[in-house]
């Protein structure tokens, strides 16, 4: 069973919708990355396309092992309603971890982020 999910966005650490995901993860995570490349979607969130040239720069998380189901469910959820509907689709990142990750649904437009880094393109906000 897979118990770590890789963030990018507005999910790491920091940004506004860190709390969905902090109650059910072992700590802040590490810093990491997984292949593929990362835009901005201009609705104030970014979308990922994994296994493309580039670098996805972000956060693995490792999830409490009571709550792995629920804090997917939660994920799910959130992702399953922002514009674009995203798919949760598994990873592995550069630390050579096996991860849950969120990749860009359809109908977004997408601008690409040339430093593979949300946080370097807008900073984070709580």
């Amino acid at each position: 069973m897979i118990r770590h999910v890789f963030v990018y966005g507005t999910l790491r650490p920091g940004d506004v919708r860190w709390h969905h995901l902090a109650p059910f993860v072992v700590d802040d995570g590490m810093a990491d990355s997984v292949p593929g490349q990362l835009f901005d979607t201009g609705l104030d969130y970014p979308a990922a396309l994994f296994g493309r040239n580039g670098t996805v720069i972000g956060h693995t998380c490792a999830l409490l092992d009571a709550s792995v189901e629920r804090a997917l469910d939660v994920l799910d959820d959130i992702e399953g309603v922002v514009e674009g509907e995203y798919s949760r689709v598994t990873v592995r990142t550069e630390l050579g971890i096996d991860a849950w990750a969120y990749t860009s649904g359809t109908g977004l437009t997408l601008t690409p982020i040339p430093s593979g880094d949300w946080f370097l393109h807008r900073p984070p906000r709580n």
